[in-house]
């Protein structure tokens, strides 16, 4: 069966996988979605003892259907191999009554390794398959994790350029330093004065500027996206649940089809819609969790209905989730807007104008799959206390977000039900935050001294994404104002 893909403000818009991937985003400015989600067409036992590029190629070729065997078994080799440093790539650790699943184990120590791996072996393989002849040019805007796994994935990757915006000031110092350390002739990093959602605002705007394109395009450029927008980014994160299930049966933690409940810190909405999207394909998951840090639109959305991003911009230690416009929400929208497109565009129409939309009663309904609360700061770093001197393992603050909430769902909801949470990055990403809240007594330590202190009291060892920055020099040194994107983009091309 071949899947095509529509956009989600124009549905008689298709295109094929690649050309999606290609894309990154539609000409109308709508997300691609697949025509339909796939079944898994196997029995889970089936693929309890499978291994993680096995399960990769299971889920990804029901999505992906333009792309040959081959070629898809050739971009999963290239993407899940030694720059991962565990062999089952995301290891299930049970804690405290929960699973959580390590999806920090890659080049960067962030989920988004996980999709950003694959990303540029997609890409490249999309523009064979489409005879591009254009340099693609990756322009993406991060909130921390997504721009140095961008980097690492790109990085060196011939026919392709990377530019990535950050938020100066709005990223913790290890994931700054990540990022402006990046080698490569073909990487470019960015920090804007402004906050997330301006810099991913900045992106869109570039990317449907006709003009810009024109301008690419005389040069031998193209834009495409790493964020996860693109669907090339989205489909391998469904791959990571499905194999966190399996290991769950290979555990014997749970039956054949026992229902789970999965918990997800969420900013701009791509990995919890990844889970709603396995949870479509008949992976058996009850309900999703939706966790919020105190930027908590999400959670506001859920409980009433609204859409309002008016509100105040906080900046927490869980910067990764700093967000006010969860882009890939549209996707669901769209979906439970019963596919229309005009609706759709209505209501990302009104976010762009006013800043909220409503949603009706009808769709409000559909959204019982979903459960939306949030912790404070506070809570979150008393999660992480509380969870290291109960079992010693220690959780960064994104995940600590997604336990505080999980123990919420349990004491106020349902407790009945195995939950899988999802750890999104490693606690070496955010040092002082998590050392902070473990004891303030480290707090006159210096980055590194903190590093070293948390080897030390969790008893793991520096990851390699850590220990090669320590010393690195300083490459991108660049700042710029919100409205000078444009031009910075075209001095980098040399336009």
């Amino acid at each position: 069966m071949e899947i095509m893909y529509k956009s989600t403000r124009n549905a008689d818009l298709r295109v094929s996988a690649s050309q999606a991937i290609l894309k990154g985003l539609s000409d109308d400015g709508g997300l691609f979605v697949p025509t339909e989600i796939p079944a898994l067409d196997v029995s889970l036992n089936e693929i309890k003892d499978k291994s993680y590029k096995e399960i990769a190629y299971l889920v990804m070729s029901k999505f992906f259907t333009d792309f040959t065997e081959e070629e898809l078994k050739s971009c999963i080799e290239k993407a899940y191999d030694s720059k991962f440093d565990t062999e089952e790539i995301a290891p299930l650790v049970k804690s405290d009554g929960m699973y959580f699943l390590e999806l920090f184990h890659g080049a960067t120590i962030a989920f988004k390794d996980m999709a950003l791996s694959i990303l540029p072996h997609l890409l490249t393989t999309s523009a064979k398959k489409n005879n591009v002849k254009n340099d693609i040019v990756i322009l993406t805007a991060t909130s921390g994790d997504t721009g140095k796994a961008a980097l690492a994935g790109f990085a060196g990757v011939e026919g392709t350029k990377i530019i990535v915006f950050y938020p100066k000031g709005g990223v913790s110092p290890i994931q700054e330093k990540q990022m402006v350390t990046q080698k490569g002739d073909n990487t470019f990093v960015v920090g804007i004065k402004g906050n997330f959602d301006q810099a991913q605002t900045g992106v869109k705007i570039l990317f449907n500027d006709k003009d810009l394109e024109k301008e690419l395009s005389d040069k031998g450029y193209q834009f495409s996206s790493a964020n996860s927008i693109n669907i090339g980014r989205l489909i391998p994160q469904v791959v990571y649940y499905v194999y966190a299930y399996a290991k769950l049966l290979a555990n014997n933690e749970i039956e054949e089809n026992e229902e789970i409940n999965v918990v997800v810190p969420t900013g701009n909405f791509g990995n919890i819609l990844a889970a709603y999207y396995a949870k479509c394909m008949g992976l058996p998951i009850s309900k999703l969790i939706c966790a919020s840090n105190e930027n908590k639109v999400l959670f506001d959305f859920f409980k009433t209905g609204e859409y309002n991003k008016n509100r105040e911009f906080v900046l927490t230690t869980s910067p990764s989730m700093d967000i006010l416009v969860s882009s890939n929400l549209e996707r669901l929208i769209f979906k439970i807007a019963g596919n229309d497109d005009k609706k759709n565009a209505e209501y990302m129409n009104s976010l762009n104008t006013n800043g909220t939309y409503t949603i009706t009663d009808d769709m409000k309904a559909a959204l019982e799959d979903f459960y939306g609360n949030y912790a404070t700061e506070e809570e979150t770093s008393k999660t992480i206390k509380d969870l290291y001197e109960k079992t010693g393992y220690v959780i960064d603050t994104h995940t600590a977000v997604a336990a505080n909430v999980c123990d919420k769902y349990r004491n106020e909801v349902d407790n009945s039900k195995k939950l899988l949470v999802v750890s999104t990055a490693s606690p070496f990403k955010f040092t002082r935050s998590v050392l902070n809240s473990i004891d303030t007594k480290y707090d006159n330590l210096s980055d590194f001294e903190m590093v070293d202190k948390l080897s030390e009291i969790a008893n793991v060892k520096v990851p390699n994404a850590i220990e090669e920055i320590r010393n690195a020099d300083i490459i991108h040194n660049n700042i710029c104002e919100v409205d000078e994107m444009k031009n910075v983009v075209k001095s980098f091309l040399n336009i």
